[in-house]
């Protein structure tokens, strides 16, 4: 069996393998690391007025009686704005400024008492006081040093840790893309089960279960998606005609045009005991 530091180091170098390189992100304008801002409220509007999915239930059944809610990597609040009901108090942390701003907006809609830290986790972790329940959704695919973030929402949780993540790397729909286009064979680690692996070695006892997310229309137009698809694969805008062709030919239903930046629709949710 591996150890904890062969695993961590594991994970790291996956991550590492997902750096595109440079000759491709020279050749154009764009920066391929797309945030679809749009794309995450979305989800947030349609997930505060439907709750639900294990991830969710986990988190609202860790807060009976109600509490504190952390969310790391909080986004637009697709994680905490659904518990608001049982929250008691907020805080959500993220590197993105416009990001906290579409969750504020939405946090003071819901009446919720928030504090929002713009910063990273672990780096902000002493900024900010335990809650009952940490959530932390969608993050771990861009965390190389994994086991002090893990360690950190641990300890900063008083009932319960939930995270979810899709079951494998978040841009893997996009490799048959990248082959079309660069000739270039893409990644297909790591995976929920790797971080898994790494979460018994590190002696946290955690449980698990998956979820095929209903398809939506994450994107107003397929012109919405398209544009978004051909930065993340570095290609011009003069060429956003063989992108959609090749989005058509992958199965994209365009009057659901779904973000391929999300792997998929199959969601692992992984939640343990806090220790705060």
């Amino acid at each position: 069996m591996a150890s904890p530091t062969e695993l961590l180091s594991q994970w790291r170098a996956d991550l590492a393998a997902w750096a595109i390189p440079g000759h491709i992100t020279a050749a154009v304008a764009d920066s391929p690391w797309v945030l679809p801002r749009q794309v995450f409220a979305r989800r947030t509007d349609r997930l505060r007025l439907s709750p639900g999915g294990p991830s969710f239930q986990q988190a609202w059944e860790a807060l009976d009686p109600p509490g504190a809610v952390l969310d790391v990597g909080s986004g637009a609040g697709a994680a905490c704005l659904p518990l608001a009901a049982r929250t008691t108090f907020l805080t959500a942390i993220d590197q993105d400024e416009q990001m906290l701003g579409l969750l504020a907006r939405r946090a003071s809609a819901a009446g919720l008492a928030a504090c929002l830290v713009l910063g990273s986790w672990p780096a902000v972790a002493g900024q900010v006081a335990a809650a009952d329940v940490v959530t932390c959704h969608h993050v771990v695919y861009n965390v190389p040093d994994l086991a002090p973030f893990l360690r950190a929402l641990t300890s900063h949780a008083q009932r319960r840790v939930v995270l979810e993540m899709t079951a494998v790397h978040p841009l893997a729909a996009l490799n048959p893309l990248w082959q079309r286009f660069h000739g270039l064979t893409r990644p297909d680690r790591p995976t929920a089960a790797d971080l898994l692996g790494i979460l018994a070695a590190l002696g946290l006892a955690a449980e698990h279960t998956t979820m095929t997310r209903p398809a939506s229309a994450d994107y107003q137009s397929m012109a919405e998606l398209v544009d978004v698809t051909r930065r993340r694969l570095c290609l011009p805008p003069e060429r956003a005609g063989e992108v959609e062709a090749a989005l058509l030919e992958l199965g994209v239903d365009p009057e659901l045009p779904g973000d391929l930046g999300s792997s998929g629709r199959e969601q692992v949710t992984i939640w343990w005991e806090g220790a705060a």
